[in-house]
């Protein structure tokens, strides 16, 4: 059973339209989540919001929004001013353009949803503006209100479905250059490059998300069941950092050979006090057991 739809309306397509309905396409409902409690009793805490000058706990009825104009200096904004600039929605995608995929930068996809048909009479219009999309290998670029606030969305097939992912505004990405500017251009030897893609080669692979496993979400749910039963938490040893001074040339040489990981426990062991430690996978997990903790 599909879960309620957050958003109910109509995709158009010139004259063809159909009632869709959106679902989001992710969930955090599965993430171990931690509330506030009091140590002394085991209760769980509430917040208060508090005069950031006087430390006087503010009442809902004495709370507003301001903007910042300069430090310490707000503009208050009232809430039917605000909705006098709230766009009203009219629960309609109206489709305007259809872009090649390859053209969206990665960077400004956002929240994907899934769009579906709301009933069985529009499903017909549906399957026709899907199937044309598939045809023509075209994204889908429309507006959408959600929120109250104005989207661009990009609409392509999925399945027997859409998929719909909001899109960032310009305004909310960063300029690349400032973080790549200072990074130097250094002579790499042709040798060392191909070696390299020696090394892509040899772990090339399909993209596969089933295989992706969240460890610290085992380890936190690990951690809380050991808790919970009153067993005892060990806390890890601190990690020695490895050296930074390599011979990148070595480097891809082991690397290719699958001798790389033999050659830093080697180094790690001449580095080490005589101390036996701990597997390096059983290592890390008990590391995020700490740091939940």
């Amino acid at each position: 059973m599909a879960p309620r739809a957050y958003w109910k309306g109509t995709l158009k397509l010139s004259l063809v339209s159909c009632p869709v309905v959106l679902y989001p396409a992710t969930t955090a409902a599965e993430k171990t989540r931690f509330h506030m409690i009091n140590r002394e009793t085991g209760n769980r805490l509430k917040q208060q919001m508090v005069d950031a000058e006087t430390g006087d706990v503010v009442e809902s009825d004495q709370k507003g929004r301001g903007y910042e104009l300069r430090k310490g200096k707000y503009v208050e904004i009232e809430p039917e001013e605000l909705e006098a600039v709230q766009i009203e929605s009219n629960h309609t995608i109206d489709i305007e353009s259809f872009v090649p995929r390859e053209e969206i930068d990665q960077r400004y996809l956002n929240h994907p949803y899934y769009v579906a048909p709301d009933g069985k009479a529009a499903i017909d219009a549906f399957a026709v503006i899907r199937d044309a999309m598939k045809d023509q290998d075209r994204v889908a670029l429309a507006k959408i209100v959600l929120t109250n606030r104005e989207h661009i969305i990009a609409i392509e097939p999925r399945g027997k479905g859409l998929l719909g992912t909001t899109l960032r505004f310009p305004y909310e990405l960063r300029d690349e250059d400032q973080f790549f500017d200072d990074i130097k251009s250094p002579k790499i030897t042709k040798d060392m490059v191909e070696l390299a893609g020696h090394i892509l080669h040899t772990k090339a692979a399909h993209f596969d998300p089933g295989k992706f496993k969240d460890e610290y979400e085992t380890a936190l749910k690990a951690l809380v069941k050991r808790k919970a039963s009153g067993k005892k938490i060990e806390l890890p040893e601190p990690e020695e950092r490895p050296s930074n001074v390599i011979n990148l040339m070595d480097a891809l040489k082991q690397s290719l050979k699958g001798r790389g990981g033999k050659t830093a426990a080697k180094s790690r062991a001449r580095r080490s006090t005589g101390r036996q430690r701990p597997a390096k996978k059983a290592h890390r997990a008990t590391a995020r057991q700490s740091k939940a903790g």
